[in-house]
């Protein structure tokens, strides 16, 4: 199903709030009512007028790599040089990675399986072969590996970064205040907005929390016919028997569970049975949750405003119809709401 709207320029959110002078969680809060599609406009400091006590917030504390390295072909006299994105790390240690030329073409530099591309610091990859789903993708094996070279990526990275974000914002920027496991090649951002003030008072206020590792991969492939097609990259996620248990506990209870972002509902819906208990899990997931999906474990939704066509609209629709999100939506850009990852919020309950 394809989500069209057209997006004025001006409601890209170019830097983070904090550098427009608010607060991070300051930002606006468009709240739709999943029974009624009624919309309300407020700021997410003022959330917890939609939660109550026994609800349950799932939030994903993947940590944000500085997922854009620099590098060269080094087979070659003068290689071309090239930002190499990752995308995912795969189960053997090698990692999927988007290759960008910084010359001319940004894929015709004559990218191909056995080039050897050096980055500083003595740090190496073999580009081994396309992948077979995403073919933008090429795999790579870093000549380190594990926690060294994790460590490596921290020191020579930096954020992806994309047209509409005015200056390279340090990595700080990019990570919610509760993210613990690094991974995601960009920032699991529907959280971001959340301090650790807003976490104790929703405590208080006896909605508590629970946490899944979902690294998140690219929203985009740089190749507009292949991003409209919405490829469902495989994602590595963990569900903790500790989360499992709250989830099914506050279910029990009457408590609605709340994802805080969409790689929380993948990653839930991915370990969930039928009856809508959720289990300690640890694979990869391709799940593509649209209008036909059934939401099994997911009563609401923490996201952000989604640009057209983006496969995370989709997922909305899993929630609410089509019509409703078309319709919340452009009260939004009537609003003036702020798009992307530094932008506004969305809350569908």
């Amino acid at each position: 199903m394809a989500f069209t709207f057209v997006l004025p320029p001006e409601l890209s959110a170019k830097e983070p709030p904090e550098r427009r002078g608010i607060r991070r969680d300051q930002v606006r809060l468009l709240v739709i009512d999943r029974a009624t599609g009624h919309v309300e406009h407020t700021r997410f400091d003022k959330i917890d007028k939609y939660l109550r006590p026994g609800d349950l917030l799932v939030f994903n504390s993947s940590r944000t790599l500085p997922a854009s390295l620099r590098g060269c072909e080094c087979s070659a006299a003068h290689g071309p040089c090239m930002e190499v994105r990752l995308a995912e790390r795969l189960p053997d240690g090698s990692w999927l990675a988007l290759l960008l030329c910084e010359q001319g073409d940004p894929f015709g530099c004559g990218l191909r399986a056995g080039m050897q591309i050096e980055f500083a610091e003595g740090l190496a990859a073999t580009v081994l072969e396309r992948d077979a789903n995403i073919p933008r993708l090429w795999q790579l094996r870093f000549s380190i590996s594990g926690t060294e070279l994790v460590d490596l990526i921290y020191r020579l990275g930096k954020p992806i970064r994309y047209e509409y974000v005015s200056a390279p914002w340090d990595l700080d920027y990019y990570q919610t205040v509760y993210a613990t496991e690094p991974g995601s090649a960009e920032m699991p951002s529907a959280g971001r907005a959340f301090t650790w003030k807003l976490l104790l008072d929703l405590k208080r206020r006896g909605i508590d929390s629970a946490y899944v590792v979902l690294h998140a991969g690219l929203s985009s492939y740089m190749d507009d016919e292949l991003d409209r097609q919405h490829p469902a990259s495989e994602e590595e996620y963990f569900v903790s028997r500790t989360t499992a248990g709250k989830i099914n506990q506050a279910r029990e209870n009457g408590g609605r569970i709340i994802a805080v972002g969409t790689t929380v509902v993948r990653a839930l819906e991915s370990a969930a049975s039928e009856n809508g208990s959720v289990t300690e899990a640890h694979g990869y997931t391709r799940l593509k949750i649209d209008h036909q999906h059934r939401l099994r474990s997911v009563n609401g939704l923490l996201t952000g405003l989604h640009e057209p066509e983006a496969s995370h609209l989709d997922l909305l629709s899993g929630f609410v119809p089509a019509e409703q999100i078309h319709a919340a939506y452009r009260e939004a850009i009537a609003h003036r709401y702020l798009w992307h990852e530094f932008g506004d919020l969305n809350l569908i309950l």
